[in-house]
């Protein structure tokens, strides 16, 4: 049996208990029964909402200097108020990212056999197929689906090892008000429908989409009625899904996209469908392999084995072998490199919750949206990470006027979410949405990506400019500090906590001057462009503005309770309990941080870890629970990390693996599907296994006792290496390196180094002494 298989006993009875496809545009997530298949479709640019115009009043500088005086005064209501009238913008037609509809496949059920049988449904992560097989009486129905990214279809077959044994009526069910069916060509449903809803947009405005389900059988049947196709007494079945969108598009063309698509693949026929698919998906996901112990826990049911370490019973380890993988998978499924957007709250797929709540499925800039892709370059999928590449760059052009408008700013900004109509004005609440990095957070990834890739084109073409006007408006909109003389940011929140002034009255509060976080980002970015000036021999007179600038940054601090500060002053924490930890970045994925350089600061860190953890109310959701994993990780702590990623398998993942947000926390009306756990447990496992943000390649950092033995192969270090590693009973045995680009090389393990020059296309060997041999 395969180690990277997510596998069932019993049938997929909600949307939770399916399993997903995708093939970086299209999403579904298969809900399979002994009589029944639901697959529930997406498409990534499938949104409500449109563009519109900036509703937050131009108040420009004389705006800014007016409230920012209110908080340096120490004045905080009075600072808020100005906050509201000229940096909080009314909600309009922001939309969201809608659920397409619902494939509906009932199977007859023979009169002459017992209710009952044998059925077993799967997802093979080595092929990105799933399956399920059902068996009855002298009668066998096998079904698979797969999502093709290489020919832009989800296809599927049903087959019997009983002649004419497949009968099964197929419909589209579900869509917006506006979605149609119809039955043509005798073998075809039509659908069409534009993504509209009431509580994002004003239900008028959202994206068109068109698309065909074809049926084409071996032996049998087809009949059309109601709607509906029925397949009788066929030996086998395929089924063709495609679909297209008007987004972006200003001609007509995208209306036959789909149909041209299913054409294309009826010539090649399925087997060759399913080979190149498969092809196509290996060429990613076969870059790495995992093993990390093996248990008598593997020949179990998934949703068994979650269940079991949820129970804390004999260790499993293999099973976070299988969701570092099934991470690894749903960023291939989810983010292609030529993608048309990048993974939003939900990834690809869409349950329908966030679309009917307050939330939106949409690309928030304070976390989530970031850490979809924190595993991306480690896991060795950096093409995937293309896609966020081109967003941001569209959402630098997006921001300038808001820079301009709000701020009196050059340069552009983002703030706490955006959409894929351009939006980067503040949220429509400044306590949440007043977050005057979101932008600059996001916009990191492309100093990420560069740094693993050592692409100079994509740092001159892309990275470069992209950051250089980030920094432009930063240099532009800080502020000198009247009591410290440091350089700060603000009125801006530390997402999305609150605090007590000082001295004062008044509640607890959220906008200030100067948070951790804001501060953090500006170091990183300002450093990265002035290295980036230098490599390029450009910009010299920036150069000196960011040297000058970065002279005055405020440095981290520790507060009296020996935590490190969330804020530029000492506040009392409102929420001791709050799910963000977003100061926390200089430890991950900053380097500003780092036990060995910062021990002060390592030591502050942990402080803060274990006070929120202390919290009998945390804020118990998925990306909480990532993130103490992988702080821990970059503190060199196994066994915490260990602990946290497991309580985020055991505890905040449903059956089929996806990570939730628990009811009653952030407004979540149940527990909700938020993927960014899944990307944030499997860059901890990463982490966990190898480090390089410090200037060295540093292997098994915080390897557990319950991963005492074990290999990875082909992970990423920064530098354009790829790192293969064996142990034995904790003990590192061999490291393989492979290195892309020439420099100089620190390879660590424990407390041992060795320092080599490595050349473009080198493969070095060491032993378990780090000699090169």
């Amino acid at each position: 049996m395969s180690d990277f298989k997510l596998w069932y006993s019993t049938p997929a009875t909600s949307w939770s208990q399916g399993l997903p496809l995708g093939n970086g545009r299209i999403g579904a997530v298969v809900m399979a029964a002994p009589h029944r298949e639901v697959w529930s479709m997406s498409e990534v640019t499938y949104w409500s909402g449109q563009t519109d115009p900036e509703s937050a009043p131009a108040g420009g500088r004389t705006a800014l200097e007016e409230m920012r005086s209110h908080f340096f005064a120490g004045d905080y209501d009075s600072g808020d108020r100005l906050a509201k009238q000229y940096l909080q913008p009314k909600k309009q037609n922001f939309g969201t990212n809608l659920g397409l509809c619902e494939v509906v496949i009932d199977f007859a059920q023979d009169a002459d056999v017992k209710s009952g049988g044998v059925f077993r449904r799967e997802l093979e992560l080595t092929s990105a197929v799933s399956g399920a097989v059902y068996e009855s009486g002298e009668t066998t129905i096998r079904r698979e689906v797969f999502a093709s990214h290489a020919d832009d279809l989800v296809v599927s077959r049903i087959w019997s090892d009983k002649p004419g044994g497949v009968s099964f009526t197929l419909a589209i069910e579900g869509g917006t008000e506006s979605f149609t069916t119809e039955v043509v060509d005798g073998d075809t449903i039509e659908f069409k429908g534009q993504a509209t809803e009431k509580v994002h947009s004003n239900g008028k405005c959202g994206v068109w989409a068109k698309g065909q389900l074809k049926v084409s059988l071996s032996g049998g049947t087809i009949y059309r009625g109601d709607g509906r196709l029925r397949v009788s007494g066929a030996n086998e079945a395929r089924i063709y899904f495609g679909v297209s969108t008007d987004y972006r598009r200003s001609n007509q063309d995208w209306e036959t996209e789909s149909y041209s698509n299913l054409r294309q693949a009826l010539t090649k026929g399925y087997a060759q469908l399913k080979e190149d698919h498969i092809q196509d998906y290996r060429q990613e996901y076969a870059k790495v392999d995992i093993q990390l112990g093996s248990s008598e826990k593997e020949s179990l049911p998934t949703d068994q084995r979650i269940r079991l370490l949820a129970q804390d019973q004999v260790e499993d380890p293999q099973l976070f072998a299988l969701f570092l993988q099934y991470g690894r998978y749903l960023t291939i499924a989810g983010s292609r490199e030529d993608s048309p957007l990048p993974l939003h709250l939900q990834g690809i797929w869409n349950d329908g919750e966030a679309c009917r709540m307050g939330w939106s499925c949409d690309y928030h800039l304070d976390i989530n949206t970031q850490m979809n892709y924190y595993p991306t370059e480690v896991v060795n999928l950096g093409d995937s990470h293309l896609p966020l590449m081109r967003y941001i760059e569209d959402l630098s052009q997006a921001g300038k006027s808001t820079a301009r408008d709000l701020y009196g700013s050059k340069g552009w900004v983002a703030h706490v979410f955006s959409n894929v109509w351009g939006f980067t004005a503040p949220g429509w609440e400044t306590s949440w949405g007043l977050n005057v990095t979101g932008g600059l957070w996001i916009a990191t990834h492309l100093m990420e990506h560069y740094e693993y890739s050592q692409d100079r084109v994509f740092l001159e073409r892309q990275a470069y400019p992209v950051l250089k006007e980030a920094a432009e408006f930063f240099l532009d909109y800080m502020t000198i500090h009247p009591k410290y003389g440091w350089l700060v940011t603000g009125p801006s929140n530390s997402p999305e906590n609150s605090f007590y002034p000082a001295d004062s009255s008044e509640g607890a509060q959220q906008l200030s001057m100067g948070s951790t976080m804001d501060q953090v980002l500006v170091q990183d970015l300002f450093e990265f462009c002035l290295k980036s000036a230098v490599l390029l021999d450009t910009d010299v007179e920036l150069q000196l503005k960011l040297k000058e600038a970065m002279a005055k940054l405020p440095p981290l601090q520790i507060g009296k309770r020996g935590q490190l500060q969330e804020w530029l002053e000492d506040y009392e924490e409102a929420q001791p309990e709050h799910r963000h930890l977003a100061h926390l970045f200089a430890l991950y994925p900053s380097n500003q941080i780092t036990p060995d350089r910062t021990p002060e600061l390592s030591a502050a860190a942990r402080v803060t870890l274990e006070n929120r953890m202390a919290q009998e109310e945390l804020e118990d959701v998925e990306f909480t629970a990532a993130l103490f994993g992988l702080s821990f990780s970059r503190l060199y702590d196994g066994e915490k990390a260990y602990k946290h990623i497991s309580h985020l398998i055991s505890g905040l993942c449903f059956d089929n693996l996806f990570s939730f947000s628990k009811s009653g926390i952030g407004g979540a009306e149940c527990n909700i599907f938020v993927v960014d756990g899944n990307f944030g447990g499997t860059a901890t496992i990463a982490e966990m296994l190898l480090q390089s943000h410090a200037d060295e390649i540093h292997l098994l950092p915080a390897l557990p006792q319950a991963w005492n033995t074990g290999s990875v192969s082909g992970l990423r270090a920064k530098g354009k290496v790829e790192v293969d590693v064996v142990w034995e009973k904790g003990q590192l045995t061999e490291a393989t390196l492979r290195t892309y680009a020439p420099g100089t090389v620190t390879l660590r393990w424990g407390d041992q180094r060795t320092t080599f020059q490595a050349e473009t296309g080198g493969s070095y060997y060491f032993n378990s002494q780090l000699e090169l041999l």
